[in-house]
């Protein structure tokens, strides 16, 4: 690894005073004190440097490493860290050495287009790599939101951000609604809600006609399911058919089932 002060780029050391500033983002409480939130790897800055989002500082363990991403940078400061630094600050086993502190801009269901097709509900999702991942695949399958309701991991966690591999800056992902209110608001906006659960109709047996229709998904905590004072709030329980030995599948991979359903059948009917 390069030393910080060497080579063709210098940079200047991070300060105690800013390492301890962005140590303190790995909690909830320093998260929520500094309104800011701390992303790591290369994929996740550089969603986040073209994003709306403010990027107040980047920190780099090697400059000559990252020139791809510090040709973005504009009026951001850039400051160097050394091995020390660096593990303090990873969350990885094997960091890439680059981080963002990123201002957190609340998000508000207003900020979910009208016109909403297909938003994903995550109910009490605690594990931050599960939302991670389900919001990266309401990116991938063209979702305009997701809701996280009072109970689930943060959009903020590192792990979360980490998981979503940038994809928090692609897309409103909303904290704090009740399973309730975000449903009555999908309601609201004249979607159909479905939940993601066992025992309801089989995915593959709905009609595309169906399927293409304004379409909120909730998708229950993976651990217990969803709860029936939620079921009883949906439209329809819809499950995922399996003709394998698994017993069953996680969120995510269940997420990335129906939303790429939904997906499909909707540009089937717009094309």
């Amino acid at each position: 690894m390069t030393d910080i002060n060497d080579g063709p780029h210098l940079l200047a050391p991070i300060s105690k005073a800013e390492l301890r500033a962005a140590r303190r983002l790995h909690q909830r409480k320093g998260r929520l004190a500094a309104g800011e939130f701390l992303i790591e790897g290369a994929q996740a800055v550089r969603e986040a440097l073209l994003g709306p989002d403010e990027v107040r500082l980047l920190i780099v363990d090697d400059p000559d490493r990252h020139t791809d991403l510090l040709g973005y940078v504009d009026d951001v400061p850039v400051v160097g860290a050394g091995p020390d630094e660096i593990r303090q600050l990873a969350d990885t086993v094997t960091s890439q050495g680059i981080f963002a502190i990123v201002r957190d801009v609340p998000v508000r269901l207003a900020d979910i287009p009208w016109t909403a097709r297909l938003v994903v509900i995550c109910a009490q999702v605690r594990d931050p790599g599960n939302a991670g991942t389900v919001i990266r695949c309401a990116d991938a399958f063209g979702a305009d939101g997701v809701v996280l309701t009072k109970g689930s991991v943060e959009r903020t966690n590192p792990k979360t951000v980490r998981a979503s591999v940038g994809s928090i800056f692609h897309l409103p992902v909303i904290s704090g609604l009740s399973i309730a209110e975000a449903v009555d608001w999908a309601h609201d906006q004249g979607m159909q809600v479905f939940a993601a659960d066992a025992g309801g109709t089989a995915l593959d047996e709905l009609p595309d006609a169906k399927l293409a229709r304004p379409t909120a998904w909730v998708m229950g905590n993976e651990a217990w399911g969803l709860p029936d004072d939620v079921i009883e709030l949906v439209d329809e329980v819809v499950s995922i058919p399996m003709w394998g030995a698994a017993e069953s599948l996680n969120l995510s991979t269940a997420a990335a089932v129906c939303l790429y359903a939904s997906a499909v059948a909707q540009h089937h009917a717009i094309s």
